[in-house]
């Protein structure tokens, strides 16, 4: 269980900056207009975000060149939606918390069409040929669409801002996800801890290798790293959640 635990904090952390970071950062930079966060820990937080910037620019990023290398954009996109294919009852039982039925049933034909036209996920027609688009929902915004507030910001070891409602809400979306090793009542993709982390860390260094660039631009623009990134972190929920 302490092993699930790290390794949870450090995917998460890796899934933050390939995607959560990305996504939306020219219109973050205009709304820039963040409620007061809660941050007690923020003298820790400050100490750990130095040491994951550490991490990411002397072991991260070379690893995550050697990867580009050796594999196409067009290989890395279709890896990419093959993985979040895999994430649709996450997403499904998300949207149906939070009574977004069109959503979920808008996931379950995408799920159904590109998990058979789309070859396993790897390709998505169920976009391109029938403008069914994705529903990202994870536990954390469900918990904040019911009114739970975020709670006290939290910068995870070895990557990445959370904060303690989100952080609470990967054990459920976890539970969900088809890529484990426990014994469950359907197939999973891995069996054992060993091709757990395999399958995972290929996961999420190819989510990166799509966004190489965001960090470098964070860094650039960032006059105090900390602050920064965890305003873009807490805007960014603050928007999923009412959406």
């Amino acid at each position: 269980m302490k092993k699930y635990f790290i390794f949870l904090s450090i995917l998460f952390m890796i899934n933050l900056s390939a995607n959560d970071v990305n996504d939306d950062f020219d219109s973050f930079e205009e709304e820039m207009q963040v409620e007061e966060i809660s941050d007690p820990l923020k003298p820790y937080n400050r100490v750990m975000t130095n040491f994951n910037d550490n991490i990411y620019e002397n072991i991260f990023i070379p690893l995550n060149k050697g990867y580009k290398v050796v594999t196409t954009n067009e290989v890395r996109k279709s890896i990419d939606k093959f993985f979040k294919n895999l994430a649709f009852p996450m997403r499904f039982l998300n949207n149906t918390l939070q009574m977004k039925f069109h959503y979920a049933f808008e996931e379950t034909g995408r799920f159904v069409v590109n998990s058979t036209a789309g070859v396993l996920g790897f390709f998505d027609p169920a976009k391109s040929e029938m403008n069914l688009k994705a529903h990202d929902e994870d536990f954390g915004q469900t918990l904040g669409f019911y009114g739970l507030g975020s709670g006290p910001h939290l910068v995870l070891p070895i990557f990445g801002p959370s904060n303690l409602r989100d952080f609470s809400g990967l054990f459920v979306d976890s539970a969900l996800s088809p890529v484990d090793y426990k014994d469950r009542h359907y197939p999973t993709l891995t069996n054992t801890w060993a091709s757990y982390i395999g399958v995972r860390t290929t996961q999420k260094f190819n989510e990166m290798s799509l966004f190489s660039d965001t960090y470098d631009k964070v860094k650039k623009d960032a006059v105090d790293l900390y602050p920064y990134l965890r305003n873009i972190y807490e805007q960014r929920r603050n928007n999923q959640i009412k959406e």
